[in-house]
């Protein structure tokens, strides 16, 4: 498994609480579809305001704001071909 330095508590450190004494709570989980890959909702409140993000974890094991591709049938790519 390649976590290349995108841990879960590296990128929330990074996107909402960089330096900060600030508390992040875990507002919900779970996964994307059946069988599909597992996301994490968390926010951060502030005196300006809260601020919230979404992070999905990808087949290699790393954490991203952006969710994986869906895995497409391989006959899908013969029936765009004829």
């Amino acid at each position: 498994m390649n976590t290349g330095g995108t841990s879960l508590h590296d990128l929330v450190d990074k996107w909402l609480a960089p330096a900060s004494p600030m508390r992040v709570h875990v507002v919900a989980f779970g996964h994307l579809r059946e069988g599909g890959g597992p996301y994490v909702h968390v926010e951060v409140a502030a005196a300006n305001g809260s601020r919230a993000i979404f992070f999905f974890r990808h087949d290699d094991g790393r954490w991203c704001v952006f969710p994986p591709r869906l895995a497409r049938h391989a006959s899908n790519r013969y029936l765009l071909a004829a």
